[in-house]
């Protein structure tokens, strides 16, 4: 999930999404779409999505909320499509949380993942419930932009003011073994303002971001998946750790650095992660 590109239900280009090599595409209902539109937008959503041809890139949904007009409507359609999650927006508790699951069986989806927006500050209070709230909430998605409003806060380059509540979703969501995404960056100009957020949730622990231009997919793909130096380094680890439990013993010293289990265990995860991203890409390359 290093790349979750919005894309709004009533877009005209919808179809496009099957192009883009962004590891997720998340179709939105929701603020995306604007209220006249919203029906129309779900029939198309569902008309597109029931098309398939996405390959291995996963393809959520975002809906309204249920106190909205159309969250009821949005979630018995979307129960009939075969998508990786439905993205529930503005989540402030696990009774939100679990409304959803309970309609979505209700209509007949069995397990669909959901993906919990933490975007407001009750929601960031309660990130450990929301990440515990239902067995099939695998995800934390930053709404960083109505967040920093809801905070009163500014919008920064180095983001100070979100740091607090960023950090808080990844501890809930590493607690609870779930995917946490960053939030978008909203000037699509600032191309060192896009690399250095990047950097940041990266750094923080994020898994990918969130993010609204086809062009800045390449762009988080790279500094949210492992590097060539990375992957080889990971590789020595995990061969410098199994050399010394061959030998019996517990840790090694690579490089003049201590190995032990902890430092193995999280090379495994980079092997993976790189093995995983490979496998993904190999796919877009050939369409499947």
């Amino acid at each position: 999930m290093r790349s979750v590109l919005y894309t709004p239900g009533s877009s005209r280009h919808l179809y496009k999404i099957r192009e883009i090599a962004c590891d997720a595409s998340l179709i939105d209902l929701e603020d995306g779409v604007a209220p006249e539109a919203k029906d129309n937008a779900r029939e198309r959503v569902c008309s597109e999505v029931a098309k398939g041809g996405y390959g291995r890139k996963a393809v959520v949904v975002r809906i309204n909320s249920l106190d909205s007009p159309w969250g009821e409507d949005d979630i018995r359609e979307v129960a009939k499509l075969t998508v990786d999650a439905v993205v529930i927006p503005k989540v402030e508790s696990a009774a939100d949380v679990k409304r959803v699951a309970d309609l979505l069986r209700h209509h007949g989806a069995k397990d669909t993942d959901l993906w919990c927006m933490i975007e407001t500050p009750l929601g960031v209070t309660r990130a450990n419930e929301i990440a515990s709230a239902h067995e099939t909430v695998s995800c934390l998605v930053l709404g960083t932009s109505d967040l920093t409003r809801d905070l009163q806060a500014n919008h920064t380059p180095d983001r100070t003011p979100l740091l607090y509540s960023l950090s808080r979703c990844i501890l809930a969501a590493r607690t609870y073994g779930l995917r946490c995404l960053d939030g978008v960056h909203l000037d699509m100009t600032d191309a060192e303002g896009f690399e250095r957020a990047c950097r940041q949730g990266r750094d923080m622990g994020m898994d990918g971001k969130t993010l609204i231009h086809p062009s800045t997919v390449a762009v988080a793909n790279w500094f949210f998946g492992p590097n060539a130096s990375e992957v080889e380094q990971a590789y020595r680890v995990v061969e410098a750790h199994e050399e010394a439990a061959a030998r019996g013993e517990g840790c090694a010293v690579l490089d003049g650095s201590l190995v032990e289990r902890l430092h193995a265990e999280n090379a495994r995860r980079i092997i993976e992660l790189h093995e995983s991203i490979a496998a993904l890409e190999a796919g877009h390359e050939a369409g499947t």
